[in-house]
């Protein structure tokens, strides 16, 4: 086990480094690192053989937590412990448990599969849906989440703690060139419209080597994404709704694909 190694300064590199990852995507690329916070998605994290670049702890988590922070011990390379107002500054969370974890973002992306069935996010804003679409995915069987890069952060606070660690477990691919690469793929495409026009997604038998695309949540999918697609799918509606907000098609479709 690492030795444990005080911080008090508010000025110490490692919190301005902590406060930095919390808050900004570009400082996460830029440094190649996320923050993990709270004891569950730590514990997920260690149970996944993620192994902890940094962890923090604040004086009050060291003393209540002490059984179930042995294990983040040894999964760490260093390890600080800080005051309680001192993690207040650097956490999160409305009501932070002390425990913080720096992460190395993967360098590797994970490959597509041929004979894969994906849900491909294009220009997906909200964290709390990618949060809600991962963990569906992850109880449906989908073999992983295609994002477009301009989507939101997978490694962002909000939406690892929305998808309550599935993010971490589950293949996430970041797209630069989202159209190109997927058509690339060999994957048999389907992008998902408001579109009366469209096929209807109950008519559809999904086979392996398939993906779902699902577009922002105020604009839908890109022209170029539904030029794209092999088929344009719709799901149909009754009553005077319009639509579905991105969480809730992209989980109705990922069962239509999976069932």
């Amino acid at each position: 086990m690492p030795e444990i190694k005080v911080i008090t300064s508010k000025d110490n590199p490692l919190i301005k480094l902590v406060c930095g990852l919390q808050s900004k995507a570009s400082v996460r690329k830029r440094e190649g690192l996320f923050v993990l916070e709270g004891l569950r998605i730590c514990d997920d994290a260690a149970d996944n053989s993620i192994w902890f670049d940094k962890l923090i702890i604040s004086k009050t988590a060291k003393e209540k937590y002490g059984l179930e922070l042995e294990k983040f011990y040894k999964n760490a390379d260093e390890i600080f412990e800080i005051p309680d107002s001192l993690f207040a500054k650097i956490s999160d969370t409305a009501s932070p448990q002390g425990v913080i974890a720096v992460v190395k973002i993967p360098t590797l992306s994970p490959e597509i599969s041929k004979s894969g069935r994906y849900i491909a996010l294009e220009n997906l804003n909200d964290p709390s849906n990618l949060g809600a679409i991962s963990r569906t995915a992850e109880a449906l069987g989908v073999s992983g989440i295609i994002l477009s890069s301009d989507s939101v952060d997978p490694y962002a606070p909000k939406s690892l703690r929305a998808s309550m660690g599935t993010l971490l477990r589950m293949p996430v691919i970041i797209l630069n060139d989202f159209v190109n690469e997927i058509k690339a793929s060999g994957l048999t495409t389907y992008a998902c419209v408001v579109d009366s026009n469209a096929t209807a997604i109950t008519d559809i038998t999904f086979n392996d080597g398939s993906v779902l695309l699902i577009g922002n949540e105020a604009n839908g999918l890109t022209g170029a994404a539904k030029n794209m697609a092999h088929k344009q799918i719709t799901i149909p509606m009754r009553g005077n709704a319009e639509s579905f907000n991105a969480a809730t098609a992209a989980a109705i479709s990922m069962w239509e694909m999976m069932k």
